[in-house]
């Protein structure tokens, strides 16, 4: 298979994954985790069809509804430390947040231009394999359209509390886990140039990306 053909599946895949989150954040603390992911995705999926700015990869506008939609239902501290590995327990809570700071504009940066790609896709849910009990599961799913159907996974865990219900801390992409693959490149930069050098190379990476959109 063509290499830029399946990059790009992946993004539109994670895009839609990080933007199904933005339905709503004020679900029910009970609520099965593979139905609120159909239900949010099938929300979203509605909304990048009818919104043009959002379409045309409008990064004011895929910013704000990141930061006040989608993070509420995204552990992503766990997310970022998972992907920063070993190196996350020794960073000051300032790196911490710097990491996670530049690691959300990556995604968001990266990801965003993939949305003109939406267009017919809809979500399919493969049935949920998890007991009442359990506070981690794994939710898998495919987005299905005229081209090839992209398989979408996500792990999720119960978060304690008044309805915080499940929240999302990795994703995998046609059978690619999107923490492992960053933590596979962000171990390189640790590795070579320590927790600031990261934090300055993703930054980096930042700034290029935003003139290219």
């Amino acid at each position: 298979m063509n290499t830029k053909r399946v990059f790009l599946r992946q993004l539109l895949a994670v895009s839609t994954a990080f933007l199904a989150l933005a339905g709503s954040v004020a679900h029910a603390e009970d609520e099965a985790p593979d139905v609120m992911i159909k239900r949010l995705s099938t929300d979203v999926l509605e909304t990048i069809k009818n919104d043009k700015a959002i379409r045309a990869g409008d990064m004011a506008k895929v910013i704000a509804l990141v930061d006040s939609r989608i993070m509420p239902s995204v552990n992503f501290q766990r997310m970022t430390a998972s992907a920063v590995g070993p190196a996350w327990r020794q960073a000051t809570p300032e790196q911490q947040k710097r990491l996670q700071e530049e690691f959300k504009t990556l995604l968001v940066r990266t990801y965003a231009g993939a949305l003109a790609q939406v267009t017919d896709q809809t979500i399919s849910m493969k049935p949920l394999r998890a007991a009442p009990e359990d506070k981690e599961v794994l939710v898998r799913s495919e987005i299905k359209g005229s081209g090839d159907t992209i398989q979408l996974d996500y792990r999720l865990e119960k978060t304690p509390g008044q309805g915080t219900g499940w929240r999302i801390y990795n994703l995998n992409v046609l059978g690619v886990w999107l923490v492992e693959t960053y933590r596979s490149q962000f171990a390189q930069e640790i590795n070579a140039k320590g927790v600031d050098g990261l934090i300055a190379t993703l930054t980096e990476r930042n700034k290029n990306n935003g003139k290219k959109v």
